[in-house]
């Protein structure tokens, strides 16, 4: 299992940053464009809400095209939601989203617990691999959330 923690500081307030990022829609907006997001399904709701099913399509890398689906499993209004993967590229993916607001400041924290497919292959790859491209995607997700909320 691995885990990847990531911590963003919002110059905004707590509603202003729970409606954006409890759209499903706004995935787009902070998903790098060379990933080819695009969302299939989204169980007909413009609001998160626990249980509700997301399934897209990304492109990891070039030439391999994912069908993805994750799950929203807890909703905590105005203060924290997980998505976990019910069918994709990971044997496990799991990711927290906190926010707080803090001195004036939204703080949002993400910790994903993944585990990759394959098994020692799986193993083999995810710190040359995997993990570079999801500290790309952080990067990118963290440099687009501060031009919005700036």
């Amino acid at each position: 299992m691995h885990c990847l923690i990531k911590t963003t500081w919002l110059d905004t307030n707590l509603e202003t940053a729970w409606e954006f990022f409890s759209s499903p829609d706004n995935l787009a907006v902070i998903t790098p464009k060379n990933l080819d997001f695009h969302i299939l399904d989204r169980s007909l709701s413009k609001e998160m809400f626990a249980g509700q099913i997301i399934e897209y399509t990304v492109r990891p890398f070039p030439f391999f095209k994912v069908h993805w689906v994750t799950e929203i499993s807890h909703v905590e209004h105005l203060k924290m939601f997980v998505d976990e993967q019910r069918f994709g590229p990971y044997a496990f993916w799991h990711h927290k989203h906190f926010f707080t607001q803090e001195a004036g400041r939204v703080k949002m924290v993400d910790i994903v617990h993944y585990k990759l497919p394959f098994g020692f292959l799986g193993r083999l790859i995810e710190p040359f691999v995997v993990r570079p491209r999801l500290e790309e995607i952080f990067a990118y997700r963290e440099k687009t959330i501060q031009k919005l909320f700036h």
